[in-house]
């Protein structure tokens, strides 16, 4: 009887400590459910390049998304700002005088847009971003204000790759390392930040990269996704 309850004592104290670790991580996944559940939100994404390298991705990108319906983006690089508007697997992109949809642009090889065309085929609002980061974590666990934790060496180099090609082309990745904090309110994701280090080579050349990204989740409820008439033709 005794043997019975010790071994019984264990398995609850077992439970509540796996219950305990994955909470947090619970925490995080239904905030950023409830994020994608509203009507509409906007954002600011912004990156910090060690060195200043920003390149393609060192301006600050602003988001609107409304449930059902477009996402639009407005991303700074350098002196250019480049427009896009997204609606279920469709996009136009404004990366110079004329808008393009995401077919046109990603087939032009002269275009401005290429690059940012191919990026935006796979992209994913911060709400699913968010999900998909928390779900590449060795564990989360509460750091003052935030949710905490260490990102896993696949989760890393996906980031540090920023989700691009596989296959034979793919960008070969080393030491990569990263970490993650997410913030929510009233239960909400309302700002998350990944901070990633790395060797990617590619071509024969090799980068060091140590970038931080920082989103942070506004005016839920109250956004409004106005699509310019460019836009709106290349979507139809």
């Amino acid at each position: 009887m005794k043997r019975n309850v010790s071994v019984l004592t264990l398995a609850l104290l077992a439970g509540s400590l796996l219950a305990l670790n994955a909470a947090p991580k619970d925490d995080v996944i239904a905030a950023t459910k409830k994020l994608a559940d509203k009507s509409n939100y906007s954002w600011k994404s912004t990156v910090d390049v060690a060195g200043g390298q920003g390149g393609r991705m060192g301006g600050p990108t602003e988001g609107k998304t409304e449930k059902g319906g477009c996402t639009r983006l407005t991303m700074t690089r350098g002196e250019n700002t480049l427009l896009a508007v997204l609606k279920g697997d469709k996009g136009a992109i404004k990366a110079g005088e004329e808008w393009q949809s995401l077919t046109e642009a990603a087939a032009d090889d002269q275009g401005p847009g290429r690059w940012l065309a191919r990026m935006l085929q796979a992209f994913k609002t911060p709400a699913a971003q968010a999900e998909e980061v928390a779900g590449k974590t060795k564990e989360l666990k509460a750091d003052g204000g935030a949710i905490a934790g260490e990102l896993t060496e696949d989760g890393a180099k996906s980031l540090l790759t920023m989700g691009g090609r596989g296959g034979a082309n793919a960008p070969e990745v080393s030491g990569a390392k990263g970490s993650v904090k997410f913030w929510l309110k009233d239960g909400v994701l309302s700002k998350w930040e990944t901070k990633v280090q790395g060797k990617v080579s590619f071509n024969g050349n090799d980068r060091d990269v140590d970038r931080t990204t920082t989103v942070e989740i506004k005016d839920i409820g109250t956004t409004k996704v106005e699509v310019p008439e460019g836009a709106q033709k290349k979507l139809s």
